[in-house]
């Protein structure tokens, strides 16, 4: 499979070998990044972005690459997270195809793809590696560290690998453990690929692509991205102007359908599938109680940082505000001055990405007084 690599992307090379925490390692590893913005000559107004599942690390437009990114309104000069003050990293996650080291990269010791030889990836394989890139800016300390949804969870983990590594944090959308429902859901769109006859125990191509999988698995997940209040307020129950050909007589019919099938079409052949089943099973493996005797909270306990912030949207079914609430609580008995900050945004987890106007806000706010 192809790797997806935006324009402009820099790379990092790991340390060789590169230990893997549930055993195994990374011979010859690299991780994608981008920056934004100048490091000053003190080294201590630096920020990094972690991501979610998919996207890469081009948050935002630079220099090096003028093309939007997928964070465009978040970053920047003048906007809420001010590239006219900070010195802004984000990386592109371990494990994805979009320039870090993944399933879809070539094996050194092979010469062909990992596929399913990658070892198995862990959150804090992701925190770990994006420490080495932070460190290899010559940076000891960040400013902030700020993640969304997956990243919510790597920027913890980084916290608490790292002690002392950064200063403050935010959290938007993000989570100390996974849920039973997320885990469901995740599960069913790994069942879904691996079902796919393409996928073939992880052995196909670009001309064997397991795409009805893929285009399954990307629609359950858009569903549980937006609420259900969006899609009533977006769709309803309009139809298409078409009907239905003969030949295809329980065929999208709704505008809903529409929508979800283009937006996965347009997402398929843009991921790899492996890529895909490695990056959501860390995320169902990730849990702080297992380094505070299985108690989540006592995890969050164990994070030494200044400031936080845990934003969530009130509408968020995959990563519920009761997880930012305790990410909150959690830092405030290891000493922070953390503040929970729910946010009545009408589009579910996705809202930290399209409702600027309320996250935007929250964001700059923390970051103006620091």
């Amino acid at each position: 499979m192809t790797e997806f690599i935006p324009p402009g992307t820099r790379f990092h090379a790991l340390p060789s070998p590169f230990p893997m925490k549930r055993g195994g390692e990374l011979r010859n590893a690299r991780i994608a990044f981008e920056t934004w913005g100048t490091l000053n000559a003190a080294r201590d107004n630096a920020i990094l972005i972690v991501t979610g599942l998919s996207p890469d690390a081009h948050a935002a437009r630079n220099d090096a690459n003028p093309e939007d990114g997928w964070w465009e309104a978040m970053l920047g000069p003048g906007k809420p997270i001010d590239t006219d003050r900070w010195f802004v990293v984000c990386v592109n996650s371990l494990g994805s195809c979009k320039g870090s080291t993944g399933p879809a990269s070539i094996n050194p010791e092979t010469g062909q793809l990992y596929r399913l030889d990658f070892p198995e990836l862990s959150i804090e394989d992701g925190a770990d590696a994006a420490y080495q890139v932070v460190r290899g800016l010559g940076i000891d300390t960040l400013a902030c560290i700020i993640g969304n949804s997956m990243g919510g969870m790597t920027a913890l983990a980084y916290l608490l690998r790292h002690p002392g590594a950064a200063h403050t944090h935010i959290n938007i959308s993000g989570s100390a453990q996974a849920l039973p429902f997320s885990i469901a859901i995740r599960s069913l769109q790994r069942e879904a690929i691996r079902l796919d006859p393409n996928w073939n125990n992880g052995q196909y191509d670009d001309a064997t692509y397991p795409e009805s999988g893929m285009r399954m698995a990307r629609k359950l997940g858009v569903i549980t991205y937006r609420s259900a209040l969006e899609w009533d307020g977006r769709f309803g129950r309009v139809r298409l102007e078409s009907d239905r050909p003969d030949e295809d007589p329980f065929g999208l019919e709704f505008q809903v359908e529409s929508y979800l099938e283009g937006h996965a079409r347009r997402f398929v052949r843009r991921f790899d599938p492996n890529c895909y089943l490695y990056l959501s099973r860390s995320m169902d493996w990730f849990d702080l109680a297992e380094y505070a005797g299985g108690d989540a909270m006592q995890g969050l306990a164990k994070i030494r940082v200044d400031q936080a912030l845990a934003i969530g949207a009130s509408t968020d079914i995959l990563f519920p505000l009761q997880q930012q609430e305790q990410i909150a609580e959690g830092l405030r008995l290891g000493g922070a001055q953390a503040e929970f900050l729910p946010l009545e945004s009408p589009q579910g987890h996705d809202a930290f990405l399209v409702d600027i106007a309320r996250f935007g806000p929250a964001v700059a706010g923390f970051l103006d007084k620091l």
